[in-house]
């Protein structure tokens, strides 16, 4: 396992998290606790939750799991998430100083700690304004609840005013972004990466083998069906089969990192997450496993990093080309190699 810090903090992370999002659902209690051993046995340190994974059966479970564990919550750095509806009341979601209050006081009862390390606010809330938040998770880290605090999935002028604004209220600032990123989905290199990376925050990505795409699992001439998250419900999001499998990238992208794992006698999962980990300002690599078969290939990819050649082969399968105007295209590349040959 390699080891980073979480953005500009002076937090260090293992390269690899842990997501456990599955946890009390897909993957029942003792075959969770049997994953946690095995991240932590691999030298994994950052585990990753929320409040409404499982409706909050996924922190208990993490509870239960350091209560019986001596000593592993000083091994592990906790991360958690609030925003997300946990009741039935107007109150009971966003991010207000009342939902978030109850929100963090509640994870911390599941989870059977004193603080955590890294409290995340779930997504974009419209509707509070963004002052309101930062004060709370400030007081929250002035009152030790709290150590860190990082962002989920935001948009890039949700980060930046997030960022401005704890500036100039003298607040605790994000110093983690938690976005949707892997080789079938780079439309955030367009400006959430840069925003994170001109900030300081470490990415955490989620869905890093994008719902399993990435591990060769579907076929173009076998459409999914049964016990499987495309089966169950192929409208998911980026896991949606039908929608997927039409684009001609979709293939290019698999069949690229189905050579690279070739060439290099790894798993497809191993390459893809090797891949990711190396992407600039990436603090850590979320695994989503729901077994501990899975969890294990995934934590071959640990120390994996590929040739500079089989990276190309990966960003040129896998480039979303952007529109060049405003993100790029032949006037500004051809003004920057001027620049760059007259220094």
């Amino acid at each position: 396992m390699e080891y980073r810090t979480l953005g500009t903090s002076g937090c260090v992370v293992s390269n690899l998290a842990l997501g456990t999002m599955t946890f009390g659902s897909e993957t029942h209690e003792a075959g969770a606790h049997t994953q946690l051993d095995t991240f932590l046995d691999a030298g994994g340190t950052l585990v990753d939750t929320a409040d409404v994974y499982s409706a909050g059966v996924s922190e208990q479970i993490i509870g239960s799991w350091l209560a019986s564990r001596s000593g592993s919550r000083d091994r592990i750095v906790l991360a958690t998430k609030g925003r997300f509806p946990m009741g039935d009341g107007p109150n009971d979601v966003g991010l207000s100083r009342r939902h978030l209050a109850a929100a963090l006081d509640a994870s911390l009862r599941r989870l059977a700690v004193d603080s955590i390390d890294l409290y995340q606010v779930h997504a974009h809330d419209p509707l509070t304004p963004i002052e309101e938040t930062l004060r709370f998770l400030d007081h929250a880290v002035q009152a030790g609840k709290v150590n860190y605090i990082g962002l989920s999935n935001f948009t890039g002028w949700q980060l930046q005013r997030a960022v401005d604004r704890a500036a100039d209220l003298g607040l605790a600032g994000p110093v983690t972004l938690q976005p949707q990123y892997n080789l079938l989905v780079r439309e955030i290199e367009w400006e959430i990466v840069p925003a994170a990376a001109a900030n300081g925050l470490g990415l955490l990505p989620w869905s890093p083998l994008g719902g399993g795409w990435l591990t060769g699992k579907y076929r173009r001439e076998e459409r999914p069906t049964g016990a499987t998250r495309l089966g169950e419900n192929p409208e998911r999001g980026v896991e949606a089969y039908d929608r997927r499998s039409t684009r001609e990238r979709t293939w290019d992208v698999v069949d690229a990192v189905r050579a690279v794992a070739a060439g290099r006698d790894a798993s497809m999962a191993q390459v893809a997450l090797s891949w990711l980990a190396d992407r600039p300002t990436v603090s850590s690599v979320i695994l989503g496993a729901r077994t501990v078969e899975q969890l294990e290939d995934n934590l071959g990819a640990a120390g994996l990093h590929l040739s500079e050649s089989e990276t190309a082969a990966l960003d040129a399968a896998s480039d979303p080309e952007p529109a060049d105007y405003p993100y790029g295209g032949p006037g500004i590349e051809q003004r920057s190699r001027a620049l760059a040959g007259g220094r």
